[in-house]
């Protein structure tokens, strides 16, 4: 075995606790708000610090959520554009990187320039608003969808993928009579499995997590996505989040008084966070596997 210097062992010894601390800066607050929801209210308004276990075991909290029809209403939102919004996203990608990844196909060059284009430049919010709204999908589900489809980036990674992939594999499958459709789902993308779950882990992750285009486009409640109740409850006192989830009668049910009643609203935002993370991150770990491979794969250019 090779020896390994005494300044590479402090550089691996160093590297290893600055790493280290870095995890416990992204987890460490996580983990308060995980252990804090199951928490009593009046115990976490008394601690101080992180919390690194609950203190008084409780699920009051997430027994009231779950049983809130807005709240159970906004998930099922989130859950629809973000499943529908990654499948169209996903193929419209695979078809635009496919094409822009063919070698001598009248004006790709052309095309890609003005596709990079809008990577830069973007006409603003005013015009976007106005574009949406001409074409019929302001107030609908789909305004949430289909503006935020394509993403230039995501497909450029993807063409750089398909294009690093031998030419003569694809010109193997002509001979043999397959069409351009049965080599893109048949070859190209099954040999592109590492790119593709990274494109599918940001996609999902840009549709979960996004608040503002419902706050532009959607004026129903019962239409709210989950991200958007979420940061009205977040912003909320108690009286507005009474009125909103319909809170005050559990709180008065359980006895609290006024300090006890704004603990407990402040337990409900701790739990509300939990409940629009938990899925998304339970997600991440079977993609992550293909996360740096893919983005190496996509970074590749002949």
């Amino acid at each position: 075995m090779r020896k390994v210097s005494i300044p590479r062992r402090i550089f691996v010894v160093l590297n290893t606790l600055f790493m280290v601390l870095i995890s416990l800066i992204c987890v460490l607050p996580f983990l308060h708000v995980v252990f804090a929801s199951l928490s009593l209210p009046q115990q976490v308004q008394l601690h101080q610090g992180i919390l690194l276990w609950p203190i008084g075991f409780n699920l009051e909290s997430y027994k009231l959520v779950f049983s809130k029809d807005t709240l159970m209403t906004g998930y099922g939102v989130t859950l629809f554009v973000t499943f529908v919004g990654t499948f169209l996203s996903m193929l419209l990608s695979c078809f635009g990187a496919y094409v822009l990844s063919k070698r001598g196909v009248l004006l790709n060059k052309i095309f890609l320039r003005l596709i990079t284009i809008t990577m830069f430049i973007s006409g603003g919010m005013i015009p976007f608003y106005l574009l949406v709204d001409s074409i019929g999908l302001n107030g609908s589900l789909w305004a949430l969808i289909l503006p935020y489809c394509m993403s230039t980036w995501n497909m450029m990674v993807m063409r750089s993928s398909f294009r690093a992939l031998p030419e003569s594999i694809e010109e193997s499958a002509h001979i043999d009579g397959a069409s351009e459709l049965t080599i893109l789902f048949r070859i190209v993308l099954p040999l592109s499995v590492p790119v593709l779950a990274v494109m599918v882990m940001f996609y999902a992750l840009n549709y979960w997590n996004s608040w503002f285009p419902a706050s532009l486009f959607i004026r129903k409640r019962d239409m709210y996505p989950l991200q958007l109740l979420m940061r009205e409850i977040l912003m909320m006192d108690e009286g507005a989040l009474n009125s909103t989830v319909g809170t005050g009668s559990e709180i008065n049910a359980m006895g609290t008084d006024e300090v006890g009643a704004q603990n407990y609203v402040e337990l409900l935002k701790y739990t509300t966070i939990v409940v629009s993370t938990l899925p998304i991150m339970c997600v991440y770990p079977f993609l992550q596997k293909y996360f740096v491979t893919g983005i190496l794969v996509g970074s590749l250019k002949e």
